[in-house]
Order: C-alpha cells, then structure tokens, then sequence
C-alpha cells in the first residue's frame, strides 16, 4: 500500500516544485529582467532626479510642507488620491499664495506655469486631450530658477 500512495503523490510533489520555482522564481526574474532592459525609466518608478538626488515620481503626487510650492490636489479631489497633476486654472489659483509668501511676481509664475502646461494625450484624443500641470515637474523648475528663494527647502529634503 505504502508504495502505491508514493506513486501516486510523487508526480504531484513535482508539479507543485516545479510550477513554484517557475511562478515564483523564473517568471518574476524573466519579468524585471526584461522590463529593466525594454522600459528602465518605468520600472525604477519614473524617479526624477535633482542634484543627483530622487525627489519623487513622475507619476505619483508628492505632498509640499512649505507653502512656497504648488500643491497637489487634495486626494478627495482625485480619485486615486496619487494623481501627480493639476489643472492648469488649480495652478494659476495657487500663484498669489506662492507670490506673497515668496516675493515672486505673480506674472513670473503664471508664465512658469504656463510653460509646464502639457497634453494628456496618450488616454484621449487629441481633440478630447485635456491640459494638466504636473505639479512636481513644476515645482522643481520654481526651485532652479529661484535658487535663492527655495534653497533651504531643496537643502532640507534634498530636493523638493
């Protein structure tokens, strides 16, 4: 009897050995592997790099201590609560905050934020693409061109 039941169960041991080693190990390594070499920005999290420092991800929201930066939409406003972008009138509705807090005149950053203003045409047709603003994307160019204004906030975190 004993040796029936091991022959038996031996077939299954090793399908189960094996589809562990394959799902779990083989297919996960042939994954990353090929994701690092195809899309390696996008694996690594599309970080964003300041001063040889990551400051966060292009496609997840950051959330801004001081209030001589733009802020994200509140996460009740976005749906994921990571949306890394803003309208372009959120933006513009911030700039007499960050200009009275910073010194910066309010048509320097209308015009900042203007320049940062992007398409989001990859998930609708062009006719149909709305504008955004990414808001850590914005944030950053504040921060290089205003050195003086924002240097000990990018000191303090190593970046924004």
């Amino acid at each position: 009897m004993r040796t029936i039941k091991s022959k038996v169960f031996s077939p299954a041991i090793r399908i189960v050995v094996l589809m562990i080693i394959t799902t779990g190990v083989a297919y996960p390594l042939l994954v990353t592997a090929i994701g690092q070499t195809v899309l390696p920005s996008q694996s690594n999290g599309s970080q964003i790099i300041l001063d040889g420092k990551v400051v966060g991800s292009q496609l997840i929201a950051q959330n801004f201590n001081s209030t001589k930066f733009f802020q994200p939409r509140n996460s009740t406003d976005s749906g994921s609560g990571v949306d890394p972008d803003i309208t372009p009138d959120s933006a513009i509705s911030q700039i007499p905050a960050i200009s009275s807090v910073t010194g910066i005149p309010a048509n320097a950053l209308k015009t900042l934020v203007e320049l940062n203003i992007a398409h989001n045409q990859e998930t609708n047709a062009l006719a149909f693409a709305p504008d955004y603003v990414n808001v850590l994307n914005l944030n950053i160019e504040l921060a290089k061109q205003y050195p003086e204004v924002y240097a000990q906030e990018v000191s303090a975190k190593g970046g924004t």
